[in-house]
């Protein structure tokens, strides 16, 4: 059974279930409200489940997305600069993090956890210490009033019928994603790596160019969450994105993605983001106190990797 047919089924069964206890659930506004945070979370779990296939975690993808937005909306304030220069500086900024973890985990060989640990604390720091000492408040605003700022609001920030354009990013990556991990040879180098990286080396593997590619997609990816979020609001705020980390993971296990790499799908991991918005929105709406929304996304995980667990040691019987 592939990772997509059983994160699907499970998004079936949420979906109705939610639906048969609260009708709303399955109306335009209410599927508008449960995609529009799994878009985002989807964007993220899209590049996290490549980067999981390879092997490898990035804890500091939360925050890098408060970062960027901060970097996009200082940049533009400060400096009275166009919305989109500021981007492109953000964007710059986003890779040289994604470049730093790379580096760093290929070349000293420590678990990338514990890598991007260090760099989530560190921006996290930079976070609250930069914007504290150049604004004295913890939160950027006024975007709007800067050139730019329609056209970047039309790609990053708009909607149709109560639908957030970022839907589209997420279809169109998830799309992008699926194509590169099944149709390309940079998505056997990905599963080798994952799966046995000195192994890969020895047959030829760019090991090093695979796991920089898979970094760099996952800052990309939190600078494009981070575009999303304050071209949106207008503001960049010093909490966005802490913790949110976690639920990536989350969403690309459930899709299928094995906590040891080397296996797991990308349409899974959507599917799971999927399922977490249905998750976030639903239960309110089911009469389910919003307390037990973290106790239910633990419960979830940990039927995820039971179940990834088993389709693994039942297709190791089989080769066998």
């Amino acid at each position: 059974m592939s990772p997509e047919f059983g994160s699907g089924a499970a998004a079936v069964v949420v979906f109705c279930a939610f639906w048969a206890y609260a009708p709303v659930f399955a109306s335009r506004s209410g599927i508008a409200n449960f995609l529009d945070p799994a878009a985002n979370l989807g964007i993220m779990a899209v590049a996290v489940a490549l980067l999981m296939i390879g092997g490898e975690f990035d804890l500091s993808a939360g925050v890098l997305i408060g970062s960027t937005g901060l970097v996009t909306a200082l940049t533009t304030t400060l400096l009275d600069v166009n919305v989109w220069l500021s981007m492109l500086v953000s964007l710059g900024f986003a890779l040289l993090v994604g470049l730093f973890n790379g580096l760093v985990v290929h070349r000293t060989k420590l678990p990338s956890f514990i890598i991007t640990l260090g760099t989530m604390f560190m921006l996290w720091g930079l976070n609250y210490a930069v914007t504290q000492r150049l604004t004295n408040q913890v939160t950027v605003g006024g975007l709007s009033e800067y050139n730019g700022y329609d056209s970047a609001h039309a790609v990053f920030g708009s909607s149709y019928a109560g639908f957030q354009v970022s839907l589209l990013w997420w279809v169109g990556l998830t799309a992008v994603g699926v194509l590169l991990l099944t149709r390309t040879r940079a998505g056997n180098w990905v599963f080798a790596v994952g799966g046995n990286a000195a192994g890969a080396l020895a047959v030829g593997v760019p090991v090093l160019r695979v796991r920089l590619g898979l970094f760099l997609g996952t800052a990309a990816c939190a600078w494009l969450v981070g575009q999303l979020t304050v071209v949106r609001y207008s503001s960049a705020t010093v909490t966005t994105g802490i913790g949110s980390e976690f639920y990536f993971i989350i969403a690309a296990v459930i899709g299928g993605c094995l906590l040891t790499g080397g296996a797991g799908s990308v349409l899974g991991a959507s599917i799971g983001a999927l399922i977490f918005g249905m998750v976030q929105q639903g239960m309110p709406l089911a009469g389910v106190p919003s307390e037990f929304f973290r106790f239910l996304l633990g419960a979830i995980l940990l039927a995820a990797v039971l179940v990834n667990l088993a389709l693994k040691n039942r297709a190791q019987r089989v080769r066998s």
